[in-house]
């Protein structure tokens, strides 16, 4: 059974999460249609970052992954 401070640590995940996947997809999908002298854009980094930034974590996941497979940890 969860303890309180596991359904507080799992509620905070959660609440980042979802931050972060409204900030990215304002960023990707909405911003793009937005005049680009609008104020909302000083908010958000230049869109070049949207691919770099996703891109970036899926190779630093990928490496730890097999450093994990490498040592014998998964099995």
């Amino acid at each position: 059974m969860a303890t309180g401070t596991d359904q507080v640590v799992g509620l905070g995940l959660v609440a980042v999460s979802l931050i972060i996947f409204t900030y990215y997809t304002a960023w990707v999908i909405l911003l793009p249609f937005i005049d680009s002298e609008h104020v909302i854009h000083k908010y958000f980094l230049p869109r070049a970052y949207a691919v770099a930034i996703p891109l970036a974590a899926g190779l630093l996941l990928l490496l730890f992954v097999v450093l994990l497979l490498q040592q014998g940890s998964f099995p």
